[in-house]
């Protein structure tokens, strides 16, 4: 991303609400309050750049990502006439994070309150990845709210808790912290089919916050919702989505949430996107799918030109 500082671990260390880190449209902050807890949720509000079309598009974010990724996204939205709507959910990028329970429902129910504020009601939802969780809770929550819903490989599309073995949070939460900039490289790059050097960013990011004196509570968010992820799915529920909806599906995807947990005959069989993508497609209701080959987990940094075409053409119905 540009103006971004890429580093080692050894760097000068990034603190855990990314500070200093630039985004690429100015970021906002709503405030929210949970458990007695004054948080504030950070956002980006772009702006059609020219011939506004009245409608607005929510993106929501990856469980290893932040807004900023979306940066080629909102320009090819805001292009097209739409207002953009960016948040960090609280426990990612610039917004608080709390050591507290976290759940789909209240980033949902977060999200919600944060287009209240903005006063829109009415959204177009692009979820990648945990976001694809978040934007099926968001729209069976609130399908009023929703004129169109987008999974972008959303995990989640298999229910975890039948292959792979529950952890404990404190083991999840060790793991966290014995990560090295090696290997959350090597995490990133199983998420491409090609890897380009602008992703090294990703990897960056994450080693950085490794040198904050905050790391220990940023580690310990990452574990409550690696254990949401794991405890809360939605796939069960995809039969009662009633909100037009796309599937946009890499094919070369094999994520999967805990898979190291499961044994290696069971590995095999999990985050089979190609299958799991056809099985979605036919339980939500009247949905479409789009299936992108030799495209890995993030199309929309893989092959932005084909994803961008997707979404556009889907809009425009």
């Amino acid at each position: 991303m540009q103006g971004a500082v890429l580093a080692a671990d050894d760097a000068e260390p990034l603190g855990i609400a990314l500070e200093g880190y630039p985004f690429p449209h100015p970021v906002k902050f709503h405030a929210l309050s949970y458990r007695g807890e004054d948080l504030r949720m950070a956002y980006m509000d772009v702006p059609p750049k020219a011939n506004p079309n009245g409608q607005t598009v929510l993106l929501l974010h990856g469980a290893n990502f932040f807004g900023a990724y979306w940066r080629d996204t909102i320009t090819a939205l805001t292009s097209a006439g739409y207002r953009v709507v960016v948040p960090d959910q609280i426990g990612f990028g610039k917004s608080s994070k709390p050591v507290l329970p976290y759940s789909f429902h209240w980033l949902a129910a977060n999200t919600k309150a944060l287009l209240d504020a903005l006063g829109i009601a009415r959204v177009a939802v692009v979820g990648h990845s945990m976001g694809g969780m978040l934007a099926t809770r968001f729209s069976l929550m609130y399908p009023e709210t929703v004129t169109h819903l987008v999974l972008e490989n959303a995990i989640g599309l298999e229910d975890y808790r039948e292959q792979v073995p529950w952890a404990p949070t404190d083991r999840v939460y060790k793991g966290v912290l014995a990560e090295t900039e090696d290997s959350i490289r090597a995490y990133h790059k199983a998420y491409y089919v090609t890897w380009k050097p602008e992703f090294e960013e990703f990897v960056t990011v994450h080693a950085r916050l490794r040198g904050s004196a905050q790391f220990p509570q940023y580690a310990w968010v990452r574990a409550l919702v690696v254990q949401m992820i794991y405890e809360q799915p939605v796939v069960h529920e995809f039969p009662r989505l009633r909100v037009p909806t796309m599937l946009v599906i890499g094919q070369a995807d094999r994520t999967a949430v805990g898979k190291a947990r499961a044994s290696e005959t069971v590995r095999a069989t999990l985050g089979l996107y190609p299958e799991l993508g056809r099985r979605a497609h036919a339980a939500i209701p009247g949905s479409r799918l789009v299936e992108l080959p030799n495209v890995g987990h993030t199309p929309h940094l893989e092959v932005p030109q084909r994803f961008h075409a997707a979404l556009l053409e889907f809009f425009s119905q």
